[in-house]
């Protein structure tokens, strides 16, 4: 018997190329905008002296600026490093059961890679042809239910009436709704935290805050839902967030009117991006997102994305089933996606 039948092997999450040099980067959904300055001031006047000591395990002063800005108890929210931390501290306290997760099979692809990992059975469930969810497949048997709302990669935001009929439609299983994408869109699913006993809904701060360096991510649920992911979370490490994060989270959330300066900004720019993508022969699912998933009308996707790779502008292309005519574009600044809209010119020609 070798040692390797001991080892667990998974296909790991692949993300965004992250090239080391200066590039037009619209391929990781990142805020092309610093962060507020209110962070910067609090890092800058960090005391390095309290480096040597650890951070405070229950995260008090974050977790109380996030429950006060979305008005819910400090006992209803969690913070992990990213969202990705929390929502794989998710899958390992709520989906211990024998039936299988759902999840949609055009998605978020770290769902899949974390169910393998903790041995957690999952079933994929296909979107129609336009990307929609369609309630009634969730209505079944399971041991939880995923749903990213607005969805990654496709853009697309699900009315909150929809979700609300998932989760009510399954009130034994966990339902968690992700939204990483929210800031950007028009609907949230966190006042339904108080009604569902059974909802848990996630956050970043990594795409509408500008602190995707930082890896904070939080999320919301009843408050024994709460205490069970902070037990899970103390049987594998006390002391997830470092304190440079939990400061900058802080002054972040508090920051309010630099927050919605930013947000809009990247919502103007997707719009006007939108409409020179239409006179350019790409369709799209109308975005809820700080990304646009299109797809060429007569130009393939793959070919695109390797042009505008070598001009040293990076979209992300998904060489998977149903995906790989479509490219993942983020919205970087009015700049950068003037200068890719030219490009894009240029290529369409040939």
């Amino acid at each position: 018997m070798s040692f390797e039948e001991n080892i667990r092997k998974v296909v790991p999450y692949t993300p965004g190329e992250q090239p080391q040099r200066k590039v037009i980067k619209l391929n990781t959904n990142e805020c092309p905008y610093p962060p507020s300055e209110k962070v910067t001031r609090a890092l800058r006047e960090f005391d390095t002296e309290l480096l040597r000591k650890y951070p405070d395990p229950e995260c008090s002063g974050l977790v109380g600026a996030i429950a006060d800005y979305y008005k819910v108890g400090k006992e209803k929210v969690f913070v992990g490093v990213g969202s990705d931390d929390v929502l794989s501290m998710c899958f390992l306290t709520f989906f211990a059961g024998k039936k299988p997760v759902l999840f949609p099979d055009i998605t978020y692809s770290f769902y899949d890679v974390w169910a393998n990992v903790y041995g957690i059975p999952f079933e994929t469930i296909a979107l129609d042809e336009d990307f929609n969810i369609r309630a009634e497949d969730y209505k079944k048997e399971n041991g939880g239910i995923v749903i990213a709302n607005p969805n990654a990669p496709t853009g697309v935001e699900e009315p909150l009436s929809k979700i609300e009929e998932i989760i009510s439609s399954s009130p034994d299983s966990i339902v968690i709704v992700d939204e990483a994408y929210a800031d950007f869109g028009e609907n949230t699913a966190i006042s339904l935290v108080d009604k569902y006993k059974n909802l848990v809904v996630t956050r970043t701060m990594s795409k509408s805050r500008a602190l995707a360096g930082m890896r904070i991510g939080y999320a919301f649920a009843d408050e024994r839902l709460i205490k069970y992911l902070n037990d899970v979370k103390f049987s594998v490490n006390s002391y997830t967030m470092n304190m440079p994060s939990l400061i900058a989270g802080r002054e972040a959330i508090l920051d309010d009117e630099y927050f919605k300066e930013i947000r809009d900004k990247v919502v103007a720019t997707r719009e006007w991006t939108k409409a020179e993508l239409k006179k350019l022969g790409f369709s799209f699912r109308d975005s809820k997102t700080n990304f646009i998933f299109a797809t060429h009308e007569s130009e393939q996707a793959e070919r695109i994305y390797e042009v505008l790779k070598e001009k040293d502008v990076y979209v992300r292309y998904f060489n998977k089933p149903r995906l790989s005519d479509y490219l993942r574009i983020s919205i970087g600044t009015d700049e950068e996606m003037k200068e890719l809209v030219s490009l894009l010119k240029n290529i369409l020609k040939r």
